[in-house]
């Protein structure tokens, strides 16, 4: 009888193992992060504003130091003698990028790549953007799409291994932000490897093979975003308001509901069977004499994955 083939383990791009960043005087931004980011993939960091997961990429970059714990980003280690190899396969598109705006698209894509030993031509680059027609026109003139378009193409001269993406699209309208989600799909159809931060939902489920959920410096859920929304144990969420005040314990009982919460201007439930916790609600506010003022349901969604484990919506500070 033949063995079944080995299985052959991906290879890792980046990671950290109890990664540790303070800051004076008793600010622990990074709190014992474990990642590891494979090669080809699209890697999602998830978390409010002041998770940890904009210094956890800065440190992975080489933009910032680590105060313990290991780095390793394509084989190689930041501060032992490989960090200008290392920048020459690393494109990094920082959360806010500064150019200089009485530059033209084409002069700033040109002075990008001459920081670089190798590359495409800027005006293959610019064209992979699609920014062909404002190759000539000044930073000051474009539009906040397309600066984040060039400001991407800064990130893509070099021909990058791995693309680093912080909060590309915040901003952005949903035709740009579509814009830079192709571009994406691009390069990773190339055999790039992208790790992105963001604080859209959709955006993650959309392009991420995997996310991790960061919050107060912690990794605190890690999978495929099937595998976290599968994690609340129901496959979808009804909202409701009513007027004047609840007993919300008899909410909880009904059948089909699997757990629930207050929200600002209501409750939510996660349910496993809308069809039958929604008329089983509807008895329950009749019984308890409360009028509904609103009712929605949804299929539950990362976002519903992260309030469930922290409390807080994503874009709280």
């Amino acid at each position: 009888m033949s063995l079944p083939a080995p299985v052959e383990r991906p290879t890792v791009a980046l990671s950290c193992r109890g990664l540790v960043k303070r800051y004076p005087p008793d600010v622990t931004a990074v709190d014992g992060v474990d990642l590891e980011i494979f090669r080809g993939e699209c890697f999602g960091l998830l978390g409010p504003n002041g998770a940890g997961k904009t210094t956890t990429i800065e440190i992975l970059e080489g933009l910032n130091s680590k105060d313990a714990g290991e780095v390793r980003v394509l084989d190689l280690t930041w501060g032992k003698g490989d960090d200008r190899a290392l920048r020459e396969r690393l494109g990094i598109q920082l959360q806010e990028t500064k150019l200089q705006e009485k530059l033209t698209v084409l002069e700033t894509v040109t002075l990008f790549r001459s920081f670089y030993s190798r590359g495409p031509d800027p005006e293959t680059v610019i064209r992979r953007v699609s920014l062909e027609e404002k190759r000539k026109a000044w930073v000051v003139k474009l539009s906040g799409g397309q600066r984040q378009r060039l400001s991407v193409a800064c990130a893509l001269v070099n021909d990058p291994e791995v693309l680093f993406l912080d909060e590309p699209t915040t901003g952005l309208d949903p035709q740009s932000r579509r814009q830079l989600w192709d571009l994406i799909g691009e390069f990773r159809r190339g055999g790039g490897t992208v790790l992105l931060t963001t604080h859209y939902m959709d955006e993650a489920e959309r392009l991420c093979d995997r996310v991790a959920i960061m919050d107060h410096g912690k990794v605190i859920a890690l999978g495929t975003p099937d595998e976290l929304i599968a994690m609340l144990g129901a496959e979808h969420v009804v909202e409701f308001s009513v007027t004047g005040d609840l007993a919300f314990e008899p909410v909880l009982a009904l059948p089909g509901v699997q757990s629930g919460r207050r929200e600002p201007d209501g409750w939510s439930l996660t349910v496993k069977s809308p069809h039958l916790a929604v008329p089983a609600l509807l008895a329950e506010l009749s019984r308890q004499g409360r009028p509904l003022a609103r009712l929605g349901t949804h299929q539950a969604t990362l976002e519903d994955v992260f309030v469930s484990l922290t409390g807080r919506t994503l874009r709280e500070d």
